[in-house]
């Protein structure tokens, strides 16, 4: 066995440890195999070859605190972090996208997924050769060997996606390229979009689909391992991105051919998933959206996740108020807030952009008359998806009831970590470990894909296709009405129109996946990232007397070059790849 190839192997998969910060993956993985192990013992052993795949199921990434302590959603409109030191605040918040604090998010995606790419690289191309397990009949090894293949071109699919999202079509590497080197040594001609995403991954993921596992045989002892159903689903997505206006003409997909796939996921696979119920005003099961698995905690909504253990106070405290220990972290935005309707379906205000923000006039939204919201009372009679989100003033919450009067509470005077929009997040923080005075541990999965998602992206496509007709409004309805809002979205007036309707889309959208790392993405596939991410950001005041004063919390920068993040300085030097315009 040679130097190299014992770097190889050792590369690969020490490589898992040095990117995880939260637990592992999912139930069905063990520990790693030993970073003593040679590329010829693995791949001499059946055994040890499952565990090098499972393994990889370790680069999915977690959205909570990924960037240096911060959100992606911190850096669109959606919200603020407060620590002074967080990543998106001092990168994509100002512009600065070469600042070591977004290095999480900006340079080190590329190693971790092509890193990734190569051990997905090794499955595909190398699995024959491992000797026959002694313990398994010829039908049960074809049938495992054929599913860690499927699994592993749908694992590499996932991966280049996350790198198209974030730097275009960069080179596919199909083959096992050394570690030691760039990665990409021999690949640095960059393909088309239609290349990349249509003749690549979009490929790969009808491929792989047939011999993946059935939902039904993943069962709950595996529950995270991929399935049909989440090969259709990601398929779903890219289509929805692929028909969207930024990348239409390059990639040749139509809105109908992105709907006929979209409506194809729920005529074979609909019925393995329903929307979690929750009685109007509540909260718990709309949350347990984002915090249980399916299979094991029964959450019929989630699709594609990342199943991680138990998390205790130690992974919250940076995003709880600080008048509950915490550190105030993830603060949602006022432009969020108002971006919520009234509970009885009614929009507050009366105009809203291609974001599917509302129009602000002097840093106010035109309030629409007729829904009854009073901005002096901006928190009564909402959308409940408001409550389930977001924390504001005189909200019961773990051991107290928030409180950002100045000088109280959650805003204590001198506190650097306090609240700068005067809201703080709710979305995401177990609860059960605040009643216990942060003792003990919850549960708390990151959804990559859920119901809602498809339903919102089969009422997109449908009302490019045909306008707002009754398929657009049942799958919004469904979702609405599963939050609490109450009344139909055909009784809206306002909505008889496909441009009004879009709009209205994209609002729902943004609100129903807040803080799900979806505000970033969808505003540039709608060609609108400049109008969205370079807006001020808001927030309140909340006076002694109750009065609440609208302020700019933040100003942001975003330009037309950061559609697309540059290539790794480091990258670049190496291979000579050609870089993104304007960087």
């Amino acid at each position: 066995m040679t130097t190299m190839k014992r770097n190889s192997i050792y590369t690969v998969i020490a490589s898992v440890a040095m990117v995880l910060t939260l637990s592992s993956c999912s139930d069905f993985l063990d520990k790693e195999p030993s970073n003593k192990l040679t590329e010829e013992d693995v791949m001499g052993d059946w055994a040890l070859i499952e565990q090098f795949h499972l393994d990889t199921y370790n680069f999915l990434r977690h959205g909570a605190l990924r960037i240096n302590n911060s959100w992606l959603d911190a850096a669109t409109d959606l919200a603020e972090c407060s620590s002074s030191t967080s990543g998106v605040r001092n990168s994509f918040n100002v512009g600065d996208y070469f600042n070591g604090l977004g290095a999480p998010e900006l340079t080190a995606t590329w190693e971790h997924y092509y890193r990734a790419i190569r051990k997905c690289n090794i499955i595909v191309n190398r699995i024959e050769e491992v000797p026959h397990p002694l313990d398994q009949s010829e039908e049960l090894y074809e049938t495992n060997k054929k599913n860690y293949i499927a699994e592993a071109r749908f694992l590499r699919a996932w991966f280049y996606w996350e790198l198209f999202l974030r730097y275009g079509p960069i080179p596919v590497v199909t083959e096992v390229l050394q570690p030691d080197g760039d990665l990409v040594t021999g690949y640095t001609e960059r393909p088309t979009v239609k290349e990349y995403v249509v003749d690549f991954i979009l490929k790969e993921l009808e491929e792989c689909e047939e011999d993946l596992k059935s939902y039904a045989d993943v069962g709950t002892d595996q529950s995270g391992r991929i399935s049909q159903p989440i090969a259709r689903a990601l398929r779903s997505r890219i289509m929805l991105f692929m028909a969207s206006p930024r990348y239409s003409a390059d990639s040749e997909v139509t809105w109908e051919e992105a709907r006929d796939v979209i409506k194809s996921f729920f005529d074979d696979y609909g019925d393995l998933y329903q929307l979690m119920k929750v009685d109007q005003g509540s909260v718990s099961a709309y949350n347990n959206a984002w915090a249980l698995t399916p299979y094991n905690d029964k959450n019929t909504e989630t699709i594609f996740f990342r199943n991680d253990g138990n998390i205790g106070w130690g992974n919250i405290s940076a995003d709880t108020p600080v008048g509950e220990g915490g550190f105030g972290g993830n603060c949602p935005s006022q432009n969020l807030v108002d971006m919520y309707d009234m509970v009885d379906g009614q929009s507050p205000f009366t105009e809203y952009d291609e974001t599917g923000a509302p129009v602000y006039t002097n840093g106010k939204p035109t309030v629409n008359a007729a829904s009854g919201y009073n901005d002096n009372k901006m928190w009564v009679n909402r959308d409940p998806r408001m409550a389930s989100t977001i924390l504001y003033q005189g909200v019961s919450w773990g051991n107290g009831v928030i409180n950002v009067i100045h000088g109280q509470r959650d805003n204590p005077i001198s506190n650097p970590n306090a609240t700068p929009t005067g809201y703080y997040m709710r979305k995401y923080i177990p609860e059960t470990i605040l009643y216990n005075e942060h003792v003990g541990t919850a549960k708390r999965l990151w959804k990559i894909i859920g119901l809602a998602e498809m339903m919102l992206s089969y009422a997109e496509a449908e009302n490019e296709v045909s306008g707002p007709d009754a398929i657009v409004i049942d799958m919004l309805d469904q979702i609405r009405q599963r939050g609490g809002i109450v009344g139909s979205v055909a009784d809206r007036t306002d909505l008889t129109t496909q441009e009004a309707m879009r709009k209205f889309i994209r609002k729902e959208r943004t609100v129903e996946l807040a803080m799900e790392e979806h505000r970033w993405w969808d505003v540039r596939r709608w060609n609108v990232a400049v109008e969205a991410l370079s807006r001020d950001i808001y927030g309140v005041d909340v006076m002694a007397n109750g009065a609440i004063v609208r302020k700019v919390a933040q100003h942001r920068v975003f330009e037309e070059k950061m559609y697309l993040y540059p290539i790794p300085e480091a990258e670049e030097w190496k291979t000579s790849i050609e870089n993104n315009p304007g960087w």
